[in-house]
């Protein structure tokens, strides 16, 4: 077998709303291929999203995104509408904005969870 690379994907359930979603609020660079969206990250990472009808969102996160402030993508992202999860099963509590303040207790990284149009986990992290 001679692999050439390998590409993660997740389903949505509006692609012409993820389109929107990930490339206006989020920012990030999308081609049309395959019948589907392809997300361009800077790191030079890809994700691919497909159209389901039938899409049922995960119970998980499905994608982290790194960022160099959590604060400041947090206050950028609620400035375009996004809200953020607030879950109970955490190992610690959340802030006023969502944020999971692992890193400043030493528990791991700073994390601020959210969703795309679709449903679909999606998580900031602050490493």
């Amino acid at each position: 077998m001679d692999i050439q690379g390998a590409f993660s994907g997740y389903s949505v359930g509006d692609i012409e709303a993820a389109k929107k979603f990930y490339h206006e609020t989020l920012g990030l660079a999308i081609t049309e291929d395959m019948g589907g969206i392809s997300l361009q990250f800077p790191g030079g990472q890809q994700i691919f999203m497909y159209p389901k009808e039938d899409h049922e969102p995960a119970t998980y996160t499905v994608l982290n995104i790194v960022v160099n402030d959590i604060n400041a993508a947090v206050n950028s992202l609620m400035a375009k509408g996004v809200a953020f999860e607030r879950y109970d099963n955490l190992p610690g509590p959340q802030d006023e904005h969502g944020v999971l303040r692992g890193k400043d207790a030493g528990m791991g990284p700073n994390i601020a969870w959210f969703t795309d149009p679709s449903g679909n986990i999606l998580a900031l992290v602050e490493e």
